[in-house]
């Protein structure tokens, strides 16, 4: 069975493949395939979707509808860093949708929210249970609360340097 696969990386779709048919029941593994497909591909475009509907004889619109109702499945590329920007009420009103404007100015984002050098996600989230510290700000599992926007550029420093550091 031949699928339009977009240029998607043919020995990782083999892969995906092999890991499917280890499934009896495809249905009822619906999410380890899809956390299967986004660690090997790094996120879910439609054309992946598309292509595991196909082999699990599940309607696109149903994976497509797993993938948009859970926030740890990304439909377009991610950079490194993911920066989570709450704007649930407590930190909307202490003023996080500057904060937010401030990240995206910054990093130069596009429209699906990745940076100009992509490395950085730029997201809105509703509330990461930390009222109390709002304005909040998440990059991948780290917490900064009582976010301002001159914190900005320091936190987007702090994450370019541990990258350097890591390569070095």
């Amino acid at each position: 069975m031949k699928f339009d696969t977009m240029g998607l990386d043919n020995a990782l779709l083999k892969s995906l493949k092999d890991y499917i048919d280890t499934f009896d029941n495809k249905e009822n593994n619906i999410i380890s395939i899809l956390h299967y497909a986004q660690d090997i591909f790094g996120y879910l475009p439609k054309e992946l979707q598309v292509y595991i509907a196909r082999l699990t004889n599940l309607p696109a619109s149903r994976i497509n509808g797993i993938v948009t109702f859970y926030s740890f499945f990304n439909e377009n590329k991610m950079g490194k860093f993911k920066v989570d920007v709450c704007l649930g009420t407590a930190c909307f009103v202490k003023g996080s949708e500057e904060i937010m404007k401030a990240f995206k100015d910054e990093l130069s984002v596009d429209g699906d929210g990745l940076s100009e050098d992509g490395l950085f996600n730029v997201n809105s989230i509703r509330c990461v249970g930390a009222c109390g510290i709002g304005p909040v700000v998440r990059v991948n599992d780290k917490i900064y609360g009582h976010v301002e926007v001159s914190d900005v550029k320091e936190i987007i420093k702090a994450h370019r340097n541990e990258l350097a550091t890591e390569e070095n």
